[in-house]
């Protein structure tokens, strides 16, 4: 699972055409790199993603390397900000057991929830909430929802904000 924030937690994802580039970049580049993705959700100022790697996996830490580094330039080119330091940095933790993977899964698609920003998961537009929903089986859905989350320790000091 990572976790990364931007610099002094600035609201730089703060449009959908942001947020739309940070999540398409986010799940573009994972099979450059090895990886694949399970649960996502992005926001202006802060993402989780989890992942499942293989052993021919290039590592998380170049693919994060690559999303900050190509997101920071684009964002800083819409933004007409020349030089400005997007992301701050980003925590990842390798899951080794099934009850933490499915509480971790749990907690990325509700953060939106979590966070304020919508009622339901899936009406939130970049997390990955209405993917799983509508390709999980109705079983693997109902088994992931029903793990808690609140004793996941998980870095997320994040006051994210609606698009504008």
């Amino acid at each position: 699972m990572v976790t990364a924030g931007t610099y002094h937690k600035v609201h730089v994802f703060n449009t959908a055409k942001k947020l739309d580039l940070l999540e398409d970049h986010l799940l573009d580049l994972c099979p450059k790199y090895g990886l694949l993705p399970q649960a996502w959700a992005v926001f202006s100022n802060h993402y989780h993603l989890l992942l499942v790697t293989n052993e021919e996996s290039e590592g998380i830490r170049d693919y994060v390397r690559h999303l900050h580094s190509l997101t920071a330039r684009e964002t800083n080119r819409i933004d007409a900000t020349v030089g400005r330091r997007v992301w701050y940095q980003y925590w990842d933790n390798r899951l080794t057991d099934q009850k933490t993977y499915f509480a971790r899964m749990n907690y990325v698609l509700h953060n939106p929830v979590k966070h304020g920003l919508v009622k339901r998961a899936t009406n939130y537009g970049w997390c990955s909430a209405t993917w799983f929903e509508t390709r999980a089986r109705r079983a693997l859905v109902k088994t992931v929802y029903s793990f808690p989350t609140d004793k996941q320790s998980v870095i997320d000091s994040y006051v994210p904000m609606m698009p504008r």
